[in-house]
């Protein structure tokens, strides 16, 4: 996702193999990780400012900002996004792990990621995750009695997006530790979808069946909202099990080749993306249809139905949007772009640094009369356009560069 030495994306040695598509995917998501935080605070479900930081519920921790001013169209960019992004994030972080994990060793490779994941981890959660939320504190509607007393006083260390990397340096960390139960277990694991990745429709399905046996007992134990949390250690409960099962296909899939299968540029993937945006748009509505419904008296008495309805609903959406938009990049990124480059080089940092600026940016639109459209829209190119500068100029540091 950002520079050949992150996480997410594959190291030099790996460039000859480099699928640019993949590359230009992560980044693209990065950008919908930017848009969609960018958004929050004029979609029409966001809460009014808060009273103190420390006051329950704190709503405040997923809207920093809210403005007065709302469109029903950022509604549905979040929901979508919601539905699928992260989950594609931890699936294409898995491709490239077998092939580092077979050059370095477990050990090597542990190290490296707590270097590139841990400490990344660590400077945005003290220093981005407070910045992000000192927007929050001018605009609460209670007493200011000090920004900080009130952030310590929380029990608690928000570290807003930086969540996925502490969980993504734990999946390494799973996958290195399989090494010692199994050295060819990336391999086998494989070899075990290599019958599916020829054929997208039939990997497809076992991608649903997979996430489904991962999300729906904890869906319903859990339900889809409770957050765990020990002190800068956030994770939404019910889609653990769901993002590690994207993690081990990301794995196996690498594992039995980048350029090969439906991931091949050309594939039968890439070639009928319209079938599989239009499928991807009806498992929406779908799944919007059934979460709404679960919300209703009806749903409400029987929480066990619809919650299994919706379990479904929702990965074969989160699936279909997966694959829909794997198909899209696989079709259309033929050829290397210098600005689509930079992006992508500078994306893991991006996503590192945007919560703070985000913040800012809505922060100071408050104050202006400009339609919700506009300033979601104005949110989303100042913040990436500021973390994208200011991560590019610290790249050029040698021992920034290392780890971004």
């Amino acid at each position: 996702m950002s520079s050949p030495r992150s996480a997410f994306a594959p190291t030099n040695s790996e460039r000859a193999d480099y699928n640019i598509a993949l590359g230009y995917l992560r980044a693209f998501v990065t950008v919908l990780v930017v848009a969609h935080h960018a958004v929050l605070a004029y979609c029409t479900f966001s809460p009014p400012p808060p009273v103190s930081l420390i006051a329950q519920p704190r709503l405040w921790l997923a809207f920093p900002v809210t403005d007065p001013h709302k469109w029903l169209g950022f509604d549905v960019l979040v929901a979508i996004n919601d539905i699928f992004f992260m989950s594609l994030m931890f699936f294409l972080s898995g491709l490239f792990v077998w092939q580092s994990l077979q050059r370095k060793g477990a050990g090597k490779f542990v190290r490296d990621r707590v270097l590139r994941l841990g400490v990344p981890f660590l400077v945005s959660a003290a220093v981005v995750a407070p910045l992000a939320y000192v927007p929050t504190y001018l605009q609460m509607t209670g007493p200011h009695d000090g920004f900080m007393r009130q952030w310590l006083g929380l029990g608690i260390w928000p570290a807003g997006p930086a969540w996925f990397v502490w969980v993504l340096l734990a999946f390494d960390c799973i996958a290195a530790a399989l090494l010692f139960v199994s050295p060819k277990w990336g391999e086998k694991l494989g070899h075990a979808l290599s019958g599916s990745l020829t054929r997208p429709f039939a990997f497809f399905g076992v991608v649903v069946a997979v996430s489904l046996a991962a999300y729906l007992p904890m869906l319903l134990r859990f339900g889809p909202m409770d957050w765990f949390s020990v002190g800068p250690f956030f994770l939404q409960k019910s889609r653990a099990l769901h993002y590690l099962a994207y993690f081990l296909l990301g794995v196996g899939a690498g594992a039995w080749g980048i350029d090969r299968g439906i991931l091949a540029r050309g594939s039968k993937l890439a070639r009928r993306w319209p079938l599989w945006l239009g499928r991807a748009l009806l498992m929406f509505a779908v799944t919007s249809w059934v979460g709404l419904t679960a919300m209703t008296p009806q749903g409400l008495a029987r929480p066990y139905l619809w919650g299994s309805i919706y379990g479904v609903a929702f990965t074969l959406c989160c699936a279909a949007w997966c694959f829909a938009l794997l198909a899209f990049f696989l079709r259309f990124t033929k050829r290397p772009r210098p600005l689509f480059d930079s992006l992508r080089d500078n994306a893991y940092g991006i996503y590192l640094a945007h919560y703070a600026f985000v913040a800012w940016v809505q922060y100071a639109l408050l104050r202006s009369s400009l339609p919700a459209f506009v300033k979601g829209i104005g949110a989303l190119i100042g913040a990436l356009a500021l973390s994208w500068i200011t991560v590019g100029a610290l790249r050029r540091i040698p021992a920034v560069r290392r780890v971004l």
